[in-house]
């Protein structure tokens, strides 16, 4: 077998390359790996976590291999893996978790306490996330395997639903779970904030979970009309008006049951102010939208330090919330990492037994390896596709 590997790499604020890298090897540091697998890369998912690195608003290091969303087939276990085997198809959670410590064995794998130095919480390809080689490759090593992975269980027909499958390493589990923490069950009436990917994850997961109403919220068309596609209501941020009014104009109520937070740090003004960032405004919105005793789920991503932002409280993480109406409406925030192994296996059946058409949901468009510069390019300019890479050209696009 070739030793030749390529993957993509951060170089700096706004650049991402295609470069030659090091084959994985069944190895932490300098002691073996007997517990990993490496895989054939067959699918990996650019992210808007990734862009959040890519502008430059964290302090990611120049040099890192980008990716956390991997399905791959095995091609080499470690000799303590027992249950995984070559050959196998795998979904890849971007959570890393060593199944030994204590919030792995509660099922909090979004904190394990063993696969970073650094603070709880590991992920391949990122920042602060334990310094682990990404997935945006042709090959990768995952450890931990029998516990991590995901095996699906008929290889050819999960290569028939590929598209679909590739969002269970991240997506779709982060909004389901942003939805789940959020309340959401038959009948809720739900404000998604943000129709990226994970956006419109999170809005066709109510629908799976049986919301009567889910209302979405962005500032670009081309995004508010994917949502539109699959039923959802839709708000244009851009325009002026107060939220409660349009919110009323849809549900006869000011107020929803359900909130989910799927933009994050990076959050603009809303009307006439929708260029002017403003990172505490989804969360502000949050308290402001929904019910008292309701529930707001934050998939969203914010950072303990983003070096772009405007003040310095901020770049600290240091938001200007309204608290005490949080307070005083008795709301349940929900923060953190999707727990990625909580809900794929059940989403993967979903998707299995025709429940949820996720792919058509987030408009999944496959590229090249080589063409994920591009892909970077355009989904930082706001396009409505979740951008799926196929490293081998083994998936028809």
């Amino acid at each position: 077998m070739s030793a030749a590997n390529r993957g993509v790499v951060y170089k700096g604020p706004g650049n991402v390359a295609v470069e030659s890298i090091a084959y994985p090897e069944l190895a932490l540091g300098n002691r073996k790996c007997d517990h990993g697998v490496i895989l054939k890369v067959v699918t990996t998912n650019i992210c808007g976590s990734d862009q959040h690195m890519v502008r430059g608003r964290t302090t990611a290091p120049s040099g890192l291999v980008l990716g956390h969303e991997i399905t791959g087939l095995v091609i080499e276990a470690g000799r303590d893996v027992e249950f995984i085997k070559p050959g196998d198809l795998v979904s890849v959670p971007f959570n890393i978790a060593c199944g030994r410590c204590r919030n792995c064995k509660e099922g909090r794998t979004g904190i394990c306490l063993n696969v970073n130095p650094a603070r709880p919480g590991a992920a391949y390809g990122y920042v602060d996330m334990g310094g682990w080689v990404g997935g945006q490759t042709e090959y990768v090593m995952v450890p931990y395997a029998d516990f991590n992975l995901l095996k699906f269980p008929d290889a050819d027909q999960a290569m028939e639903k590929i598209r679909d499958l590739t969002l269970l390493s991240d997506i779709f589990p982060t909004g389901f779970h942003g939805c789940v923490t959020a309340g959401v069950g038959p009948g809720s009436t739900v404000y998604i904030a943000g129709a990226g990917p994970v956006g419109l994850a999170a809005a066709v997961s109510a629908q799976l979970l049986g919301a009567a109403c889910v209302i979405v919220g962005d500032m670009i068309e081309e995004r508010l009309a994917q949502a539109r596609s699959f039923g959802c209501e839709t708000l244009d941020l851009t325009q002026e008006g107060d939220m409660a009014d349009r919110i009323e104009a849809i549900l006869g109520e000011r107020e929803v049951d359900a909130f989910v937070d799927c933009v994050g740090f990076e959050a603009h003004a809303c009307g006439c102010n929708h260029g002017k960032e403003a990172p505490a405004t989804v969360l502000n919105s949050a308290m402001q939208m929904t019910r008292a005793g309701g529930q707001i789920g934050i998939p969203g991503l914010y950072v303990t330090e983003d070096p772009g932002a405007a003040d310095d409280a901020a770049k600290q993480g240091a938001l200007s919330m309204r608290f005490g109406l949080g307070w005083a409406k008795s709301h349940s925030f929900h923060t953190g990492q999707c727990p990625v192994m909580k809900y794929h296996r059940p989403l993967m059946q979903a998707i299995l037994f025709g429940k949820v058409n996720i792919a058509d949901a987030v408009n999944v468009q496959m590229i090249t390896l080589d063409d994920a510069p591009k892909g970077y390019a355009d989904f930082d300019g706001g396009a409505a596709k979740k951008f799926v890479i196929d490293p081998h050209g083994s998936v028809a696009a």
